[in-house]
């Protein structure tokens, strides 16, 4: 029987409001992965959720006033294949722009 080993996966998910910010990030994270020798696919964008908001301009009467409000969250998914503990240090020390969230899971 021959003993088939399973690759890991280090999978990360990261959102943003703004879509250059989460593109800068995702560059900064594939090239501190690739300077570790690591195998990386990605980004992939995953699709924007949308927030609309609807709010009446006036108070009380005329209803026919409103303002339209959008909040767009911005995501892309990065994988890195067989990570050591070298990329995992590394991704750990990097300095990423204070409005980008960062999901990482072991896959």
């Amino acid at each position: 029987m021959a003993k088939t080993e399973v690759a890991q996966k280090l999978r990360l998910r990261i959102k943003s409001y703004d879509h250059k910010l989460i593109d800068n990030s995702a560059r900064q994270i594939i090239e501190a992965a690739e300077r570790n020798d690591a195998k990386v696919t990605g980004p992939i964008p995953l699709p924007t959720e949308i927030k609309r908001y609807t709010v009446n301009r006036a108070t009380f009467v005329k209803k026919d006033a409103r303002e339209q409000f959008e909040l767009r969250v911005h995501k892309r998914l990065v994988e890195i294949l067989n990570p050591s503990q070298k990329i995992i240090e590394s991704l750990s020390n990097l300095n990423l722009p204070a409005g980008v969230d960062i999901e990482i899971k072991m896959a």
